[in-house]
């Protein structure tokens, strides 16, 4: 996720250590919705949205902006021009310093004929990384502070009424976000669960995480789909704050997300993309046997010498061999300014070499490009 400086400041910290991959398995992946006029007028009842047993669905950011919210029509099909390949998924952030459901941009991803995915953080503006907590602290939103908010939130979303992948707190597990367990009391021991202890920073994010869910399920909001999205690694790499500490558990989570990527900064080390991969999918695997998995950013920069159009094609060949829970990948289409005047561009056209591996990777019948529904 990248906002004003985000990845800038962010992608120094990502180094490439580990991965958070998002896995969606073979199974279906359902979410009641109400029905909606096109629906009616074609005599069909709610739908549910299913993960398919075989292939995966392509998907994308599309370089929406600071806020990762100025959703385009437009925007969308010239990326589906640019790489050959209609999207199943459209991903894009919805920051609680909007303080409104983004009912506009779902009409436009569904009308295009894809799901959408938000990103939807409690951040405030500027939305600049590695400012530590802002108003929308976890304690104010588990005292309540937030609720009309929220409720409003929720009741766009059920108005909405088609299936929605919605990601709160994403990659809660690095320093640079504001609901960072870092700035909640980290690893300091506060009780013990099956002999196991319990940190308070994890701790509170899951309230807070569970506590959001909740409210939003109570204004039967039931057309969302709720994923668990952590980076790839953790920051700081301890113990106490390790994915596991941090999952809500099964009944509140739909869905397991990562986000993956390559190199990001010129400082960084040059890494193929399994190589980032490998530690993450195996750790998110091991929260859950049975949930989707979904890879809800991956991504990597151009820095010449090294290939990468290799790092693209090596992604596309792997994730159906090596990484088969892998059932949705959200390609991070974007360029950015660094706080140094350097450049991170992670656009798929960041060199014609770039873009004939994407094209090509992204043409295999495994990437299905169109997401697939049956009768509720």
């Amino acid at each position: 996720m990248k906002a004003i400086s985000t990845r800038g400041s962010s992608a120094g910290m990502k180094t490439i250590l580990g991965c958070v991959v998002v896995v969606l398995c073979g199974l279906a992946l359902v979410a009641g919705c109400q029905r909606d006029d096109a629906a009616r007028d074609k005599g069909q009842g709610p739908q549910a949205l299913v993960m398919p047993d075989k292939g995966a669905y392509t998907g994308a950011y599309v370089d929406f902006g600071e806020g990762e919210d100025d959703v385009t029509y437009d925007a969308i099909t010239a990326f589906e021009k640019l790489t050959g390949k209609h999207l199943a998924v459209v991903a894009f952030g919805n920051f609680w310093g909007e303080q409104a459901f983004p009912a506009k941009s779902v009409r436009i991803v569904s009308g295009y004929g894809a799901i959408p995915l938000i990103y939807w953080s409690p951040w405030d503006r500027p939305y600049a990384e590695d400012r530590g907590p802002d108003r929308f602290n976890l304690p104010d939103i588990l005292a309540g502070k937030w609720d009309a908010y929220i409720d409003q939130w929720a009741d766009g979303a059920r108005d909405y009424g088609k299936p929605m992948l919605v990601a709160w707190g994403v990659e809660m597990n690095g320093t640079w976000f504001p609901w960072s367990g870092a700035y909640y009391g980290g690893g300091t021991v506060v009780g013990q669960k099956d002999g196991q202890p319990l940190y308070a920073g994890p701790e509170l994010v899951k309230q807070a995480y569970r506590y959001v869910v909740d409210r939003v399920r109570a204004r039967k909001a039931d057309n969302i789909l709720w994923g668990f999205h952590a980076n790839h690694y953790t920051m700081p790499h301890a113990p106490w704050n390790m994915m596991t500490n941090y999952y809500p558990g099964p009944d509140y989570v739909d869905w397991l997300g990562l986000s993956v990527y390559g190199k990001m900064l010129q400082s960084e080390d040059w890494n193929l993309f399994d190589t980032v991969m490998d530690a993450p999918y195996q750790e998110i695997c091991r929260l859950d046997q049975k949930k989707p998995l979904i890879l809800a950013e991956w991504g990597v920069g151009e820095f010449p010498p090294a290939d990468k159009a290799e790092f693209i094609a090596k992604a596309f060949a792997d994730l159906p061999t090596k990484y088969p829970r892998v059932k949705a990948a959200v390609y991070w289409h974007e360029r950015w300014e660094n706080t140094d005047g350097s450049y991170s561009n992670l656009r798929v056209n960041s060199s014609p070499e770039a873009l004939d591996a994407y094209r090509s990777g992204v043409a295999a019948a495994y990437w299905l490009d169109r997401p697939q529904f049956r009768p509720r």
